[in-house]
């Protein structure tokens, strides 16, 4: 098990260190940078969905978007951070800097890569066409974390993952929750 995990932490270092040495600097940097900056505290998804509240044909989306979001929070922020407790790249290897300040001390799992496609997922559950989009932004948000070093690339695949389930789980009860409210208001006008 050991071997394996330090082939894991090999992975992820070179990878780390292949972006920092070949892809920064210039106007790359500001580019990552500003993917990065729209991702903290899931600000770009919270108000994408706020906004698609207001529409009735997109209420049901932007409602499972905060349910996706808030159950990643938890799962993510909350919970496995706290308890995994795995240090920043820049922290573990000095040959690393991040190019900004990642918000807490904690890599694992990727909160800006776990609440965009948490996000991303919810909305293409009910539009597919804009969770494509959405989709792409989670993947230049998540890249962006790679880029800057404050998340190994586990992290950000562990983010992913977690936020496809998150954004189905948000999806499905979402569209439970709807569907039972719409009975209750027919019976209600029958």
């Amino acid at each position: 098990m050991e071997v394996l995990l330090d082939i894991i932490r090999s992975f992820d270092f070179d990878i780390l260190y292949e972006i920092s040495t070949h892809l920064r600097g210039g106007i790359s940097d500001t580019f990552w940078k500003f993917f990065s900056l729209i991702g903290n505290a899931g600000a770009v998804w919270i108000v994408l969905a706020i906004a698609l509240l207001c529409f009735r044909k997109t209420r049901r989306a932007g409602a499972a978007m905060l349910v996706a979001l808030l159950i990643g929070l938890l799962i993510g922020n909350v919970w496995l951070k706290e308890w995994i407790m795995r240090p920043r790249p820049f922290v573990t290897h000095p040959e690393l800097t991040a190019l900004l300040d990642p918000g807490d001390r904690w890599s694992f799992p990727s909160g800006h890569t776990l609440s965009s496609f948490a996000a991303a997922t919810a909305l293409c559950f009910f539009h597919r066409k804009s969770g494509v989009f959405a989709y792409i932004l989670a993947a230049l948000i998540a890249f962006s974390r790679l880029y800057a070093s404050v998340h190994y690339p586990t992290d950000v695949l562990a983010g992913l993952l977690l936020g496809i389930l998150c954004g189905l789980i948000g999806a499905w009860l979402t569209d439970r929750v709807a569907d039972r409210i719409h009975t209750i208001r027919l019976r209600k006008g029958s």
